[in-house]
Formats: C-alpha cells, sequence, structure tokens
C-alpha cells in the first residue's frame, strides 16, 4: 500500500523537473533571439581639407661644402699650427711635412739638369764642325779634289752628330721636368686652406708619419668645413623616393634641439641605390637625399642625428576620410563572384580565369553608415598625410564613413551589416584643418 502512494508523486515530482527544464529552454532561447548582433563603429562626415603628402626620412647633418685633406706627398709632420674647431682663411698654413728629401731630390734635378744642358752645348759645337766639314767636302767634291767616299762619311758625320744633339736636346727636356716634378713635391709639403672655414676634424699630430696619396689612398689629416651652409643627408625607401622633387620644402627636427623645427629645400636626389642586407631576407633598398637648410645657425654642427619631412605634394579644398576607413577589400569577400570553374576549357577558360582573378583583386572600400546599416562604397584615392587620405571617385561630402573601430573596418564589417551608433561622438576635427 505504501508502495502505492509514493507512485503518483514521484511521477508529480518528475513532471515538475520537466517543466522548469522546458521553461528554462524557453527563456534561454528567448533571450539568445533578442541578443543585439550589430557592431559599435564611430562615424565621421566627408568634408574638404587640406592634405600634404609627407615622406618621411632620418639621417646627419652635414656642411654643404667641405674639403677632405690628404697630403699628395710622404713624411713626418713638423708643423702643425691648427687644431680642431679653429677657424682658418683661404690659403692659411694648415701643416708642414718635413721637407729634406725632397729638398735633396730638387738639388739632384738641379745637378742633372744642368749637366745636361753642358753636355748639349757641346754637342751643339760638334754638329756645328760636322755641317762645315760637309760643306767643305762638298765643295772640293765638285772641284773633282774628293771623291764620293769622303763626301758620303762627311754625310754621315753630320747625321750622327744631328741625332746626338736631338737626343741629348731630349735629356735636357727630362731633366728639366724632373726638376719642375721635384719641386712640384716640394712645395707640397706645406699644405694651405683651400676655402675659408673650420676645422671640423683632425687625425693627426705634430711628429707622426703621413702617407701620401700619389700611390694609395693617403692618410685622412684633417676636414676642413664651411659651417654657414648645412645640410640634411637622408635615406629615403625606394618606393618613396620616387615621390620627392628637387626643391620641395621638407621640416627638420634635430635632436640635440628639442623642440625645434629647422625649414629646409631638397637640393639633390642620389642616383644609385644604398642596399643593405643584400642577400638576406632584410634586404633594404635606399636613396640618399640632401636637405640644404635655411638657417642653421651657429651650434648646428655636422654629424648631428635629424629626422625630415618632406613635403612632396600639398593639395588644398579636397574631400578625406581618415586613412583608417579606407580599407581594401576583394569584390568576391561583398558577395558571390563568378566561378573558378565555369567557361570550360581552351580560350573561353583562360577568360573566364582572367575574370574571375579580376573579380577577387582586392579593392580599395570604405563603409558609410545608412541608418543603422553599414554600406560599402568602392573608392579611388589620393594622397595622404598623417591622418586623412584624399577621395578623388566613390563619395560625396556629407557622407557619413565609419572611422573607427579599425578590427570592425578590416574585417568585421560587410555590405549590410548591422551597426550601433552611439550617441556620444569622438568631437570632429574642423573642414580644412590637418
Amino acid at each position: 500500500m505504501p508502495n502505492n502512494i509514493e507512485k503518483p508523486k514521484r511521477k508529480k515530482k518528475i513532471k515538475w523537473i520537466i517543466g522548469g527544464v522546458v521553461i528554462i529552454i524557453i527563456l534561454m532561447i528567448s533571450l539568445c533571439g533578442k541578443k543585439d548582433l550589430s557592431i559599435s563603429v564611430q562615424t565621421e562626415k566627408v568634408t574638404k581639407r587640406n592634405i600634404t603628402q609627407i615622406v618621411t626620412a632620418t639621417g646627419k647633418i652635414e656642411p654643404v661644402n667641405k674639403v677632405v685633406i690628404t697630403p699628395e706627398v710622404t713624411g713626418e709632420i713638423v708643423d702643425l699650427p691648427v687644431k680642431e674647431g679653429d677657424t682658418v682663411e683661404k690659403g692659411q698654413l694648415l701643416i708642414k711635412i718635413k721637407a729634406d728629401t725632397y729638398i735633396a731630390q730638387k738639388d739632384r734635378a738641379i745637378a742633372n739638369l744642368n749637366s745636361s744642358r753642358a753636355n748639349l752645348k757641346t754637342k751643339r759645337i760638334e754638329l756645328d764642325y760636322a755641317k762645315t766639314e760637309f760643306e767643305r767636302v762638298t765643295r772640293l767634291f765638285k772641284s773633282g779634289i774628293y771623291n764620293q767616299q769622303q763626301v758620303d762619311k762627311a754625310q754621315s758625320d753630320l747625321s750622327t752628330a744631328s741625332a746626338q744633339y736631338d737626343s741629348l736636346q731630349a735629356a735636357v727636356s727630362q731633366a728639366e721636368a724632373s726638376l719642375k716634378e721635384s719641386d712640384e713635391s716640394l712645395k707640397k709639403t706645406a699644405i694651405y686652406s683651400p676655402m675659408q672655414g673650420t676645422v671640423t676634424q683632425l687625425n693627426v699630430k705634430l711628429g707622426e708619419r703621413v702617407l701620401g696619396s700619389g700611390f694609395s689612398q693617403g692618410t685622412n689629416i684633417m676636414t676642413v668645413s664651411d659651417l654657414t651652409k648645412m645640410e640634411a643627408t637622408v635615406e629615403v625607401d625606394e618606393n618613396d623616393v620616387i615621390l620627392v622633387s628637387v626643391g620641395d620644402h621638407s621640416r627638420i627636427e634635430i635632436d640635440a634641439f628639442k623642440n625645434k623645427q629647422f625649414n629646409g629645400t631638397v637640393s639633390q636626389i642620389g642616383n644609385s641605390a644604398k642596399i643593405k642586407g643584400e642577400g638576406t631576407q632584410d634586404v633594404n633598398v635606399n636613396f640618399e637625399i640632401k636637405i640644404a637648410l635655411d638657417k642653421a645657425g651657429e651650434n648646428v654642427l655636422p654629424g648631428m642625428s635629424c629626422n625630415a619631412d618632406i613635403e612632396t605634394d600639398t593639395r588644398t579644398g579636397v574631400l578625406a576620410v581618415p586613412i583608417i576607413s579606407v580599407t581594401a577589400r576583394s569584390l568576391g569577400m561583398q558577395g558571390s563572384g563568378p566561378s573558378p570553374n565555369m567557361g570550360g576549357d581552351g580560350e573561353e577558360g583562360v577568360q573566364a580565369v582572367q575574370k574571375v582573378r579580376a573579380h577577387n583583386k582586392p579593392q580599395e572600400i570604405v563603409f558609410i553608415a545608412v541608418g543603422q546599416v553599414a554600406k560599402s562604397k568602392t573608392v579611388k584615392t589620393g594622397i595622404s598625410d598623417d591622418s586623412y587620405i584624399e577621395i578623388l571617385e566613390g563619395l560625396k561630402e556629407g557622407d557619413e564613413v565609419i572611422s573607427s573601430p579599425y578590427k570592425a573596418i578590416s574585417k568585421e564589417l560587410s555590405d549590410g551589416s548591422k551597426i550601433l551608433i552611439p550617441k556620444e561622438k569622438p568631437t570632429e576635427k574642423k573642414p580644412g584643418s590637418n
């Protein structure tokens, strides 16, 4: 009897459990159905702005005019009247090399020249005698006193004397050249400044022996620089160098001068590449660009590190959107595209493949907010600055473009996505500002 009473109670308990589970499932389904699938975004209206395209580069400050001084003769430094940092005038003595050896060479060259000239003088007398003798023998031959053999001998003596005289003339010319060379070498033992400037680098000391540049590179003695005209020498990536032109304005920041900008103008663009890491995966190809500083100042010194912003192009009053708003998508990502297998074999198949490739080629798009829906727009872009990019085609002024977050723009959004725009949006920049 008790067992029969417990069975209805157990069945009733099971029904309550099943009912509770059903209610929970219904509530979960209801909550899931009401879940907001909208993507939270920020927007900004398309406005007209002034955009300046910038190419950024790093490098060092160098004088526009500088001369590296190397000796042309070898010897010991016996006089060094300047030190690093001294201001020198054009023609001022910079260094003097011991001249004893070169004085001896000049004296030897003078002696050789005197000897050659004396020999030439003697040979001139012999030549004059040979001419006179030949003329006398010729007259006597015509008178029948001398025979042909005597005439031939006189002719031979004259020719020999003439050849010897010519040889001694050449010896005199050689001796004169040797004297001139030794004299030039002697003069080169004293080195004078080729320009007015400052000794920005001094690499030798008094008494040190230096090598001439006659048969080698020679010793780098010092550098004389004109510090009144300075330039920034920077390296620009191969993809950016084509944007730069001679005459482009540049803003330069020198590390040593905090919160100060210098103005400059691009004066030279290198034609040969500077390759770093060749043969590795980290290969870099750069081109050297020189930027002349408008006003450097006395404290701007060679070797200082700098950063340069080169303004390569400026456009005023153009439609622009934040750079982050523009993303690259293929048409296939925006909807269904042609099947890669369409067209069969042969020429039709090739055309089909080309069509698929063109369809899937990434294109620049932006998403605009239309109510609570994102619509994709294919655009054509122009130049850009640090924050905004020019829109040439695809948008009109006043369109509300999605400007953040980056993850949503680059990955999550698609044409027709539901979006949620917070009521409080970031303060928009005024049109025309950069």
